[in-house]
């Protein structure tokens, strides 16, 4: 499997993603994986998976986006609600003449997949759920107290290019005497410095304010998981996730008859990380024993009747 970094001006805006290219030609039939990192994040978040990938050489393609405000994407004083997001990312989908795709979403990823399988149906084909958001209300104080007023001063204080170079060196003096941070430390690291960048931290706090406030999670897709109902689902979640709770996933399941649960017991907010090898196993077995699913207009509106007719709807 090879790596192409590709930047492209979407709207105006520059966006970074990575392509990833079996080294036989995929089926065309086959949708492309598109991979989607959570608030904070960047498509580096999924590098593990994907060199367990390569070594499998996975015979799909891959794309890879850094979100808007995210990553080496363009950050622009704008919209960073969820459905920005999959709107932006069906338009460089689009852009790059792929009309099925598998999204596979993690935290603030999640939601956004949910977001575009329930605006762009007719493109979604699978959905793979990575300790997500959009599924429940908890979530942890520290992403609840983004909604304080004052939020980009306290974060500006504590994620700044001094307080990394500080970071660095105390993890450099640990890694000299023999210690190292396990993989979904780096991951949380990873994330956190990014927000050092004053443009990452704007972006960061606006795009926390869409979906959270002091009570949890106001973004919510439990009231229309049924839509995916005839979309194959894959969620998984690590058991002790610190940052969204697993039960979260598992009522989820249950709503959505038909889908898979995995639950990584050891694992915490990034079981992609944590077990790459997994979670691949998880992927691989997915795609081979699912078929994606084909929506059309008709078949969301049926579903949409059906429902409203349990409520006494009548055309």
């Amino acid at each position: 499997m090879s790596l192409v970094t590709r930047d492209v001006i979407l709207h105006g805006h520059a966006v970074r993603f990575w392509e990833y290219l079996p080294e036989t030609p995929p089926d065309p039939e086959d949708d492309v994986l598109v991979l989607v990192h959570g608030i904070a994040g960047s498509g580096k978040t999924w590098r593990p998976l994907l060199d367990e990938l390569a070594a499998r050489q996975f015979p799909y393609r891959i794309i890879v986006p850094d979100l808007l405000g995210h990553g080496e994407t363009a950050k622009p004083r704008g919209d960073y609600g969820l459905g920005a997001f999959a709107s932006g990312l069906r338009d460089l989908l689009l852009a790059e003449g792929h009309e099925h795709v598998t999204v596979v979403g993690h935290s603030l990823g999640g939601g956004v997949a949910l977001q575009f399988a329930y605006q762009f149906p007719e493109l979604c084909g699978r959905l793979v759920l990575v300790d997500s958001g959009g599924l429940g209300q908890e979530v942890t104080v520290i992403l609840r107290a983004t909604a304080l007023p004052g939020t980009r001063i306290v974060l500006a204080a504590a994620a700044n290019p001094l307080t990394m170079a500080i970071g660095r060196a105390l993890s450099k003096a640990g890694r000299a005497l023999g210690g190292h941070l396990a993989a979904e430390a780096r991951e949380l690291a990873a994330h956190w410095w990014s927000l050092a960048d004053r443009e990452r931290r704007i972006a960061f706090v606006t795009t926390a304010r869409g979906v959270i406030d002091l009570r949890g999670q106001r973004a919510s897709a439990t009231d229309r998981l049924y839509l995916s109902s005839e979309m194959p689902t894959l969620i998984v979640w690590g058991g002790k996730d610190p940052i969204i709770p697993a039960k979260h996933g598992m009522v989820a399941q249950k709503a959505m008859p038909g889908s898979w649960f995995e639950l990584f017991e050891n694992a915490k907010h990034f079981p992609h990380a944590a077990d790459p090898a997994r979670f691949a196993d998880a992927l691989e077995s997915f795609l081979a024993k699912t078929t994606p699913a084909r929506l059309s207009r008709d078949d969301i509106r049926s579903l949409i009747v059906t429902k409203l007719a349990e409520f006494g709807y009548r055309q």
